[in-house]
């Protein structure tokens, strides 16, 4: 019995240092002396694994195909008091994304059907998904290798 109970005390502890990690916790500064390259990175989900990284101690490069998203972006971090500069980037066309992006919540019932299939019923924000990515990046996941981390709400993947 005992054996039993030493495994499932290290895993808790396990699980609350990658607690601690993904809300910043676990300690100050764990990307200190690296330089994050961060594509997309003016909205959205881009900017707030942008925002992440810089708060973990990262100099972070933002990027955008628009100078003025740059500079935005750029500004609002820095007024944050975060190590950040940009350049314009084109990774594909906006208007595409933009369009993709606008087509899974135009329709409102669509979006309801979406969220009745996640197990926690509501649509993710991105900073929920900058926790993850800062931990990966971090070296508490340096012994982490070619894992697929589902971010997702609880919904099925679809990999």
């Amino acid at each position: 019995m005992m054996q039993v109970g030493l495994p499932l005390g290290a895993c808790a502890r396990s699980w609350k240092s990658v607690r601690m990690a993904s809300c910043g916790m676990a300690r100050r500064n764990p990307l200190e002396n690296k330089v994050a390259l961060v594509t997309a990175s003016t909205d959205g989900i881009g900017f707030a694994i942008a925002r992440r990284l810089a708060q973990d101690g990262a100099h972070v490069v933002v990027s955008s195909r628009k100078q003025q998203n740059v500079d935005r972006a750029v500004a609002t971090l820095k007024g944050e008091g975060l190590s950040v500069t940009g350049t314009v980037c084109h990774v594909g066309k906006a208007e595409d994304r933009e369009r993709l992006v606008a087509t899974l919540w135009e329709d409102p019932a669509r979006q309801e059907s979406i969220k009745a299939t996640f197990q926690i019923k509501r649509i993710g924000k991105p900073e929920e998904c900058a926790g993850i990515v800062s931990f990966l990046c971090s070296e508490d996941a340096s012994y982490i290798t070619g894992e697929t981390v589902v971010v997702a709400g609880g919904s099925l993947s679809h990999l």
